[in-house]
C-alpha cells in the first residue's frame, strides 16, 4: 500500500507541476482536431462536391466521342484540362484517364501520356486500359520500345479481363520490328491460355502467318 500511495502522490506532484503545460498542449490538439475537421467540412467536401458537379458534362461529350469539347469545354462547361488546372486532384483520379484518352484521341501524345501516366487507381480494368494507352501514345510517336513495354505493362496488370488484347497488340508490335519468335511465343500463349476471348479464337491466323514469314 505504501508503494502504490507513493506512485499516486508523485502522480498528483507531476500534475499539478505540469498542468498548465498539460492543459495548453490537450487545448491545442483539440483546435488543431477542429480545424482539420472544419476544413474537411467547410471547404475540402463542397470543393471536391463541386468539382463533380463540373465533371458531369463533359463525361457527357465524352460519351459521344466529342472528344475536343470534353478536353476543352464548349464555352459554357468545362473542359477535362479546365478540371485538372481548376480543381486538381479533387474531381479524382479518373479525370486524368479521360484527358489523356482525349488527347489520344486527338493525336496529342505527348500530353496523352503526360495525363495518363498520372492516374493511379486500384481499379485493375481501368488501369490496365490507361496503360495500354500510354503504349498507343507512344507508337503514335515512333517510339515502339516503349509502346511495346507498355502492352506488358498493361497485359500483366492484374488479372484484368482484357489482357489477351494487349498480349496481341504486343506481338503485333514485335512483328512490326522483326521480332518473329518473340511474337509467336505470345500468341502461342493467348491460345494456351486465353481460347475463349475473342483473340483467342481468332489467333491461329496470326500464328500461321507468322510461321511463313520465319521460314
Amino acid at each position: 500500500m505504501a508503494v502504490v500511495a507513493e506512485a499516486i502522490s508523485k502522480s498528483e506532484e507531476f500534475l499539478n507541476k505540469y498542468k498548465n503545460h498539460i492543459l495548453y498542449t490537450v487545448l491545442g490538439v483539440v483546435i488543431l482536431l477542429g480545424l482539420v475537421f472544419a476544413y474537411m467540412r467547410l471547404i475540402r467536401d463542397p470543393k471536391r462536391e463541386e468539382a463533380l458537379a463540373q465533371l458531369f458534362p463533359a463525361e457527357q461529350y465524352f460519351r459521344i466521342d466529342s472528344f475536343d469539347l470534353a478536353l476543352n469545354g464548349d464555352g459554357n462547361i468545362l473542359g477535362f484540362k479546365d478540371i485538372i488546372k481548376d480543381y486538381k486532384k479533387k474531381a479524382g483520379p479518373l479525370v486524368y484517364f479521360y484527358a489523356g484518352v482525349c488527347e489520344l484521341q486527338l493525336e496529342n501524345y505527348t500530353e496523352a501520356i503526360d495525363f495518363l501516366r498520372k492516374y493511379k487507381t486500384g481499379d485493375e480494368i481501368i488501369q490496365a486500359r490507361a496503360y495500354a494507352n500510354i503504349a498507343d501514345a507512344y507508337v503514335g510517336l515512333d517510339q515502339l520500345d516503349k509502346g511495346l513495354s507498355w502492352y506488358m505493362k498493361a497485359a500483366t496488370y492484374k488479372d484484368n479481363a482484357y489482357a489477351a488484347g494487349y498480349y496481341k497488340k504486343a506481338a503485333i508490335l514485335m512483328e512490326e520490328t522483326g521480332d518473329y519468335e518473340g511474337a509467336l511465343s505470345i500468341y502461342n500463349m493467348i491460345k494456351l491460355k486465353y481460347p475463349q476471348t475473342i483473340e483467342g479464337m481468332d489467333i491461329d491466323k496470326y500464328i500461321s502467318r507468322i510461321e511463313v514469314l520465319m521460314q
